[in-house]
């Protein structure tokens, strides 16, 4: 298995709340660990005009997997928030960092 950095870009068509935004955090933190934190990558980036970035490390045979995954997991974390599907479109997913024992 591989460590991937997926980065999910999205954008909040309406505002998203603190509690909100600490959920979607505290539901995602245990996929931020240390290849994330060893580059000093932010969890969530959020803009001013609502697009954002949430990076997650995750556990794939490849990058097709690892892609397919961190979509979930965010689409997952955000319904847990509170934010609707529709509130929060997702964009491509992209591999943004790779460790790999190989």
């Amino acid at each position: 298995m591989t460590t991937f950095v997926i980065t999910v870009p999205g954008t909040f068509l309406s505002d998203i709340t603190t509690s909100e935004r600490a959920t979607l955090e505290r539901k995602l933190t245990s996929r931020h660990t240390d290849i994330s934190e060893s580059e000093d990558v932010d969890l969530l980036t959020l803009n001013e005009d609502g697009t954002f970035a949430i990076r997650l490390e995750v556990q794939a045979a490849d990058q097709y997997e690892a892609k397919l995954d961190a979509t979930r997991l965010v689409s997952e974390a955000l319904r847990e928030a509170g934010v609707e599907e529709a509130d929060a479109p997702l964009g491509p997913p992209a591999v943004t960092g790779i460790d790999s024992d190989l």
